[in-house]
């Protein structure tokens, strides 16, 4: 069990750094192809956000506004080409030019202009594995609309990076259960992580699910994983996800596997989740499918 390609978005700073490093060690590991997908802004979208003050907008701020863009391409680029020169990664053709027959890790740059959190979201669909970066500005935050959007709207698994990735990633995988279709698919998508992991640890919260952790358990001793199961007893007045990530740090987790959105967005924007206590505040790389 591979993943054959995988995307990384790359907008530029810490945030891309982590999701560069993680997507090439991954490409490596499983003789991936990767793609570094940037989105460039839009110099039109200043039109959308001015309204009525476009006229305050002089040529010479729109023009400073097209520099800033072209140089955050141009430096992001620079880091791509930085990173699979460290990890000695072929940088291919661009995607309509290349052949899919390969052997071996490949890496490719692709960029187009437009809504971020859209054309990531759009171009994700063609990939096995999406990685997506946090940096030190989001934390504390529920999510970026890149996130979320790639979430709810590629169909794919998202991996979370965070700037500054851990050594070691997938040798201790923590996956949290709760029996939902969410859990499931996260469970699914994660097998070519677990296969090669030296621990993985089913972790519930709550009473609810924890007999279905057994026939989790056997159902992963078909694909030869061994698993270990963690029952975390609710706590009054500490919230699931909270839980989950004490859990996972016990356990020494090097990545965390769960579902997403298990309520429609705005529902955990309004309400609360798991999905946002844990993406607000994990320092840990999350494997994430909706």
């Amino acid at each position: 069990m591979r993943f054959k390609t995988i995307l990384a978005g790359v907008s530029g700073g810490s945030a891309s750094n982590g999701a560069l490093e993680l997507a090439c060690r991954f490409a490596e590991r499983f003789g991936a192809h990767l793609e570094a997908f940037h989105a460039r802004l839009d110099p039109r979208d200043l039109l959308t956000y001015a309204g009525d003050g476009f006229g305050a907008m002089s040529g010479e701020f729109i023009d400073r506004f097209v520099e800033d863009v072209d140089a955050t391409a141009k430096e992001t680029k620079a880091s791509f080409e930085a990173a699979i020169a460290r990890h000695q990664i072929l940088q291919s053709l661009a995607p309509s030019q290349q052949s899919p027959v390969k052997i071996g890790a490949s890496a490719a740059w692709y960029e187009e202009t437009g809504y971020a959190p859209a054309l990531v979201s759009q171009r994700a669909r063609f990939f096995d594995l999406i990685v997506l970066g946090r940096s030190e500005r989001v934390v504390n935050q529920p999510h970026t609309d890149v996130i979320e959007q790639t979430l709810i709207n590629s169909g794919r698994p998202v991996l979370l990076a965070p700037s500054t990735p851990p050594t070691n990633v997938g040798e201790a995988v923590a996956v949290g259960w709760n029996g939902s279709a969410e859990a499931t698919r996260a469970l699914a998508v994660s097998l070519p992580f677990l296969v090669g992991a030296r621990i993985v640890s089913l972790i519930t919260v709550g009473d609810k699910h924890q007999e279905s952790a057994a026939a989790l358990i056997e159902y992963l001793a078909w694909h030869g994983i061994k698993g270990q199961h963690r029952h975390v007893p609710s706590i009054p007045g500490t919230v699931p996800g909270q839980q989950l990530l004490s859990a996972a740090r016990e356990e020494d987790a090097d990545l965390l596997v769960m579902g997403a959105y298990g309520q429609v967005a705005w529902r955990e924007f309004l309400f609360g989740g798991a999905t946002r206590e844990v993406v607000g505040v994990s320092l840990l790389p999350l494997l994430l499918a909706h």
